[in-house]
């Protein structure tokens, strides 16, 4: 992954103010060396229980509500090892994105590039476009600022000095979704747009100060060496006591008030836009003008139909872009390749909900399974998937071969959160996080050196409802439930990695 995209995904994360969010893009666990040092006293004692006690005690004195499934299955032979409510269709929250993951990669291929475009309608005469000018995109979710820099560059090194027609963008590559999932807040930057034409992740950011009472606001389309305002979302400060923000749809242009006190003195977060490819086209022109280029008010077009190329930008490979979206759980990321792979198998003309409908009849007769996927991120609340078929789904042949290997790695730790060091256990998975909901899916070798599949699933749906009726980001008995859950993975995995050491080919639920 770039270093400005990285830049750009941390800062995301840092930069919010106010309350945590609750869906946001996981963060990375860096993997801490095996050493052979001895154990530490909290080491022994969180090893001990698990090396004794069964999974379903783990699970009934984990504190966890809702319901819980548990699979482990041995890949190699197909046998289900472990089944605690295996069989209970659960919210996968960001697992759902390993599914995306393979449904892109066995579609596209793993060498598969978004393609964005500077297109000219007539021909170019001594530097002048005789024509329209096009900013065409190919369906690139990644794509930031210093990025659309570079394509901007390429563009004057072609010798471009003005244009003599329109200024016109096209983001139809893909369908453009306003926001992933409409029940979510408006304010909440995991939820933005999607489209054919996206930046920055389809983010803004707001950033504030106040000196001697009054408040300075930037909107800005940052990332890691430049920061271009833009002129296609809008802040207003009012004053009342909620709610903290309110959204606009002003034709084309995002309009957004914040309330006054729920500022502070100064700080910043990423605001989602609604209108990407008009966002681009904005930072474009401002880009083209530093150049001295200058563009005239950009226009939307449908249909594409211009193929004079003046310049372009080519992504990462696919496989890349894959491995950045299971470590930083980017919503858009999932959602853009998840529709592009079925733009790929059935052509244009469909929606979020056709493709994800597309993706679930994928996984159907992939791994002869039955989910049911609302969307390719696992944002939305009607996503359903068993933990005993999300097993034998990365079960399945030949998915160990291409998910293992870009999937993150999961660090085992003792109730403090230190590693342990005397676990000598590799788990690769995919997390996911909602309010009262967790998951983790993956693969584990265990110290034995038996590589298993596992899907982990809890949710406590009817508190995750009442707190959708609260309209808080992080809703009361959230953090608890989620801090018990994650807990309750790390135990399970523990036991699982020192399960049957001398016996690995009698691993069961029962045998201890």
């Amino acid at each position: 992954m770039s270093l400005t995209r990285r830049f750009f995904l941390s800062s995301a994360l840092g930069a919010v103010a106010g309350t945590a969010l609750a869906n946001a893009p996981e963060t990375s666990v860096r993997p801490v060396a095996r050493t052979t040092a001895t154990p530490s006293a909290a080491e022994v004692t969180d090893l001990r229980p698990r090396a004794r006690v069964s999974f379903e005690q783990l699970v009934a004195e984990s504190g966890v509500t809702g319901t819980v499934g548990f699979v482990v299955l041995d890949p190699d032979t197909g046998r289900t090892l472990v089944d605690i409510g295996g069989a209970v269709p659960l919210p996968p929250a960001s697992a759902t994105k390993a599914v995306t993951a393979l449904y892109a990669l066995e579609t596209l291929g793993p060498d598969y590039r978004f393609v964005t475009r500077v297109i000219a309608s007539g021909p170019v005469v001594d530097g002048v476009v005789q024509g329209d000018l096009i900013l065409a995109g190919g369906g690139h979710p990644n794509l930031v600022t210093d990025e659309l820099a570079v394509l901007v560059d390429r563009v004057a090194e072609a010798g471009i000095t003005k244009v003599t027609g329109r200024f016109l963008v096209w983001g139809d590559a893909l369908p453009r979704e306003s926001e992933i999932d409409p029940d979510q807040l408006d304010h909440l930057g995991y939820n933005p747009s999607v489209g054919g034409l996206n930046l920055n992740f389809n983010r803004v950011h707001f950033q504030w100060q106040r000196a001697s009472g009054a408040y300075t606001v930037d909107m800005d389309a940052r990332s890691e060496t430049l920061r271009p305002p833009v002129t296609t979302a809008r802040m207003e400060i009012v004053d009342r006591a909620g709610p903290v923000y309110t959204y606009r749809d002003a034709g084309g242009v995002d309009e957004w008030t914040v309330a006054r006190g729920a500022l502070g003195d100064s700080g910043a977060r990423w605001l989602p836009v609604r209108y990407p490819e008009l966002y681009t086209a904005d930072v474009f022109t401002t880009l083209m003008r530093s150049k001295g280029i200058v563009l005239p008010g950009v226009e939307r077009i449908d249909v594409l139909d211009a193929e004079t190329e003046i310049a372009r930008h080519e992504s990462e490979p696919l496989i890349e872009i894959l491995e950045s979206l299971l470590r930083w759980s980017t919503n858009i990321t999932a959602e853009a390749v998840g529709m592009t792979a079925t733009h790929t198998a059935i052509g244009s003309g469909f929606d979020l909900d056709t493709s994800a409908a597309r993706m679930t009849v994928y996984t159907a007769e992939r791994a002869g399974i039955a989910p049911f996927f609302e969307d390719h991120s696992g944002l939305g609340d009607d996503t359903r998937i068993s933990a005993a078929d999300m097993a034998k789904l990365l079960g399945a042949s030949g998915v160990q071969e291409k998910l293992r290997p870009i999937l993150r790695q999961i660090t085992l730790t003792d109730a403090e959160g230190n590693a342990l060091r005397s676990l000598d256990a590799d788990v690769r998975a995919k997390t996911g996080t909602l309010n009262f909901v967790s998951a983790l899916a993956g693969y584990i070798r265990t110290q034995t050196g038996r590589d298993l599949v596992f899907a982990f699933f809890a949710a406590d749906l009817a508190a995750r409802e009442r707190g959708k009726q609260s309209d808080d980001e992080r809703p009361s008995g959230s953090i608890n439930f989620n801090a018990r859950a994650k807990r309750l993975q790390q135990r399970l995995l523990q036991r699982l990695a020192m399960m049957n050491m001398d016996q690995p080919e009698q691993v069961s639920a029962e045998a201890d």
